[in-house]
């Protein structure tokens, strides 16, 4: 009797103590349910969450914050948009302005210098990256030196590997302008294309990347093309936009008889091959150097480019320089053939992060296809079939050539069975 009165008062101690604790022990022992008092206290701690749920549920839903794919569509296909842009814009602007008497030029109508042109380019595309490292270390002028100190000082094994992109870039640049000062825009954007061959071949020799043969037949389409585009004929009419036919005087005329195709031609088929060459380098070099963001990297080549291209200045038109001045022939149209390059570069990097690979060819067959036609009107371009059948093979083996391939289909190592009946 004893022992059953001392079971019973454990009980109930243990009843009040799971009572002040909040936890009903007995009553789960004794397969009750909670105590009215339990029940009250889960009933409004469940109205709250009801309410606060509610009270968190946004009235609007055009309210909510885009999702990130939204985002990334507007950025990959902006940034689409803004190549394009320059791709096409870039071609005829620079054209028109070595083709077009300058008005505005201080040594009253010369034509401006290329070197000055490719070196204020590198110092404003410098100047936009800086601003962007800036921009990420939040305007801390000490984390700012900090970063540069990083990615300049304290890096130039990095820099020193870097100045052979920068060099071969900044000669690519000077050669664009050359071209274009000897050929039309339409044929200028065919023969570029070139550069895809000239990537292919520098991939397989420095990369030891393996093509398919369907690659190598679209590059052999895209040699065809380019030759027959060149050997067309056909060149820019332009009796009221060439300096010869607008008055221009002694600088006009010399431009002129300066024009030969031949040197144009030689000019664009070496750029293809130094920007197929520095292409192929830089990824070489990314893939065995420490990960960086973007914007540094650009700042580590811009570096030794300014400075390359600042040297190229005084070595090729340094007595030209001295007589007229560094911005001999600069006019708006200049300026805007400058800034477009320089962003040009930067616009590139975003495509290549966000953009798949149809859309840049899509760029790039659009590129060529828009030039033309712009062409015709601004500069009085007559393409004659030979063109317009290379143009028609260079856009085909871009396409054929950027198609993803597909994979092998895989034999099954499953023994087969029959079917049970």
């Amino acid at each position: 009797m004893r022992k059953a009165a001392d079971s019973k008062s454990k009980m109930e101690g243990a009843t009040e103590v799971s009572e002040e604790e909040g936890r009903p022990l007995i009553s789960s022992i004794q397969g009750s349910g909670p105590s009215k008092k339990n029940m009250a206290e889960i009933d409004s701690g469940g109205k709250a969450a009801e309410k606060a749920d509610e009270s968190y549920r946004p009235k609007d839903l055009a309210a909510l914050p885009a999702p990130r794919s939204q985002t990334n569509s507007f950025i990959k296909y902006g940034s689409l948009v803004l190549l394009c842009f320059q791709m096409v814009g870039l071609v005829l602007l620079m054209r028109y302005s070595r083709v077009k008497k300058v008005t505005d030029g201080g040594d009253g109508g010369g034509l401006y210098l290329a070197s000055t042109a490719v070196f204020i380019m590198e110092a404003i595309k410098f100047a936009i990256c800086m601003s962007v490292i800036f921009h990420q270390c939040h305007y801390s002028p000490s984390a700012f030196a900090k970063a540069m100190d990083d990615a300049i000082l304290k890096s130039p094994l990095e820099i020193l590997k870097l100045s052979v992109p920068s060099l071969t870039y900044t000669i690519q640049n000077n050669l664009l302008y050359c071209a274009l000062t000897n050929l039309d825009a339409a044929t200028y954007q065919v023969m570029y294309q070139l550069k895809i061959l000239t990537t292919a071949v520098f991939s397989a020799v420095l990369l030891q990347r393996q093509f398919s043969a369907r690659k190598w037949m679209s590059l052999v389409t895209l040699t065809v093309g380019v030759a027959l585009a060149q050997t067309s004929g056909s060149g820019d009419g332009g009796s009221h936009h060439h300096p010869a036919h607008a008055g221009g005087g002694g600088d006009a005329a010399e431009l002129v008889a300066a024009q030969n195709r031949i040197v144009g031609t030689v000019a664009v088929l070496c750029a293809a091959c130094t920007s197929g060459f520095s292409g192929v380098y830089f990824e070489r070099i990314l893939k065995g150097s420490p990960r960086v963001t973007l914007w540094v990297r650009n700042i580590q080549m811009g570096l030794p480019s300014i400075v390359i291209a600042f040297l190229s200045i005084y070595i090729k038109d340094g007595a030209a320089v001295a007589s007229k001045g560094f911005f001999q022939g600069y006019n708006p149209i200049v300026w805007t053939v400058v800034s477009v390059q320089a962003a040009g570069g930067l616009i590139v990097a975003v495509v290549v992060k966000y953009a798949d690979n149809v859309l840049k060819v899509f760029a790039a067959s659009f590129s060529i296809v828009v030039t033309g036609i712009i062409s015709v009107f601004l500069f009085d371009f007559k393409p004659d079939a030979r063109f317009c059948l290379g143009t028609l093979f260079v856009v085909s083996a871009i396409v054929i050539y950027s198609s993803p391939e597909k994979a092998p289909k895989k034999k099954s190592i499953l023994p087969v069975t029959a079917r049970s009946q």
